[in-house]
């Protein structure tokens, strides 16, 4: 079976140190193997003040975030490459070894044009010296897709394929792609051949129905997925990405005008369910 997490943001708004050790607790109650962090401003986030919750929560831990707007990487990669270094610092002090999101590019973004072949010139060439360094900490990368409405540089799996080989033909491995499927109903013709496309290269899996709430209740073709994950020989995380307590700037970055459909508790206990049990009808391992 594979490793079952959940975003932190099932149970929390915002990541304070009480709110944050919060979701631990919780993630540890329900079942859940890891917890992913939103690291969105590493630099207020204290590690020490989460490590005892983890050990005695008995879960891992990894991290996602977003550039900041003022770091979007093919305009800014020295910033973005600071913002992602200081990102490993904490993970790697908070016992973490797994970073990603939307390390290429800055959430929300736009330019009013595709993304050009300088750009992901220098998304690749950063990634590159970004992934050299997590290589030496130890940590591996996930370059996550999302839609057109979120982003212009990344919309479908094989868009960051081709960076993240790129970046693994430099000689450094420790980079995926990193799917969401509630990115994926918009932007993809389907679910299976996409995911099996990407099977060198697909790391970790973000779990996440079409309005964002319990998975199975919307319009993914769930059993679509989990085949694909088995014909992919797919080994990675599954993450189950619902925002139940949402804050403003998560509102405004997501377009989430009215909360999901089901509360925090239902939707951390049932979304692991879901996910168990798809995996074992179909024989993930």
């Amino acid at each position: 079976m594979p490793e079952f997490g959940a975003h932190a943001f099932v149970w929390i708004p915002d990541w304070t140190p009480e709110a944050g050790n919060y979701a631990i607790a919780q993630a540890g109650k329900v079942g859940y193997d890891f917890l992913e962090i939103p690291l969105l401003k590493p630099a207020q986030f204290n590690p020490a003040d989460h490590k005892q919750a983890i050990a005695e929560a008995g879960i891992d831990v990894v991290a996602s975030l977003v550039l900041p707007r003022d770091s979007h990487m093919p305009h800014e990669p020295e910033k973005a490459k600071r913002f992602l270094f200081l990102a490993m610092d904490k993970l790697e002090a908070v016992g973490g070894s797994y970073l990603c999101g939307c390390i290429g590019f800055a959430h929300g973004f736009m330019t009013g044009a595709p993304p050009t072949d300088e750009e992901i010139r220098v998304i690749t060439d950063t990634l590159g010296e970004v992934a050299a360094e997590a290589q030496r900490r130890g940590i591996r990368l996930g370059l996550e897709v999302c839609n057109r409405y979120e982003t212009y540089v990344f919309n479908t799996l094989e868009d960051a394929q081709k960076v993240v080989r790129a970046v693994r033909e430099m000689g450094f491995p420790n980079i995926d792609v990193h799917a969401d499927t509630y990115q994926m109903t918009i932007e993809e013709e389907g679910f299976y051949k996409p995911i099996v496309g990407c099977a060198d290269t697909l790391g970790y899996m973000h779990i996440s129905e079409s309005h964002r709430g319990l998975p199975g209740t919307g319009t993914v073709n769930w059993d679509e997925v989990f085949r694909a994950m088995v014909d992919a020989k797919f080994t990675g995380p599954l993450a189950l990405e619902s925002f139940a307590a949402i804050n403003e700037d998560l509102i405004a970055a997501t377009c989430l005008w009215r909360p999901p459909n089901r509360p925090p508790d239902v939707l951390a206990a049932e979304g692991l369910r879901f996910m168990r049990e798809k995996a074992a009808e179909y024989g993930l391992e």
